[in-house]
């Protein structure tokens, strides 16, 4: 499974997720200007070893411009089954969105799209979500439905376009651009650090280059094994709105079976 942070971070990505997941240390120590080398840290981000499954309890937290807090509790469960990701996310509370269910499978082909369905309770079905809706905000959080995909790195070009210091930590800065222009931004810009294995930041750029939102890393735990990111913020600059997110109970390599990641358990208590 992998930890990637588009969010997949929301692996945990969440998760996918993808970049600003632990990096190999060879990594850092390429030359800034060829394109080759940002390429080759993207991919050594999207192939790194993970657990074959991870369970979590979420806490979504999204904060208006005026400092209002609504509060939200997801079961979420991630596995790998060979070159095939899966994960559901399922809210557990308020009320109002209970047994909301989204589930994602991702496919190792970088010309193969993800695959994703949400399921609304009031609805009684299962929907698939159509590109055009990749760009649509999830939940009414800060994070869309593209940023809960798997992107694979061969779906953009790459480059390093400078360095910077974040929090004491020497970090290269990688531009991405997509190669189908119709992808929801732009372009990203990550913030990878060159010595400690592990990204500290992300910006989204609109399609008109303009700033839109920054993802950024709080916290990352070593679990069975594993560095999991545990804490992130989506911060929407243009709407000066926030969400983040809350990794707790974290289980990984317990074994999960493939029959869980299916539209009939979208339907029902994970």
């Amino acid at each position: 499974m992998k930890n990637r942070l588009m969010t997949s971070f929301f692996l945990c990505t969440l998760a996918a997720i993808a970049l600003l997941s632990p990096l190999s240390a060879q990594a850092g120590s390429k030359a800034p200007n060829a394109l080759e080398s940002a390429s080759e840290i993207m991919m050594k981000v999207y192939t790194r070893p993970q657990p074959s499954d991870m369970s979590a309890l979420l806490t979504m937290t999204l904060v208006d411009s005026k400092g209002r807090e609504r509060v939200r509790s997801i079961k979420q469960l991630s596995a790998s089954f060979g070159t095939l990701d899966k994960k559901i996310m399922q809210f557990q509370d308020p009320a109002d969105v209970r047994g909301t269910s989204f589930m994602n499978w991702s496919y190792a082909e970088a010309w193969k799209g993800d695959d994703q369905w949400i399921y609304l309770p009031a609805l009684k079905r299962v929907k698939r979500i159509s590109s055009d809706g990749r760009g649509d905000s999830f939940m009414g959080s800060d994070f869309s439905y593209d940023d809960l995909a798997e992107r694979h790195p061969n779906e953009d070009s790459h480059k390093i376009i400078g360095s910077e210091t974040i929090a004491g930590e020497e970090c290269w800065i990688i531009e991405s651009s997509p190669i189908d222009k119709n992808y929801s931004y732009s372009k990203v810009v990550s913030w990878v650090s060159k010595n400690k294995q592990l990204g500290f930041r992300r910006d989204y750029y609109d399609k008109g280059g303009t700033l839109l939102k920054t993802l950024t890393i709080h916290k990352a735990e070593q679990i069975g094994g594993f560095l999991m990111i545990t804490q992130t913020e989506m911060h929407n600059v243009q709407k000066n709105h926030r969400t983040t997110m809350a990794f707790t109970s974290m289980e990984v390599n317990k074994g999960m079976l493939e029959s869980v990641f299916t539209e009939r358990s979208m339907m029902k208590a994970l």
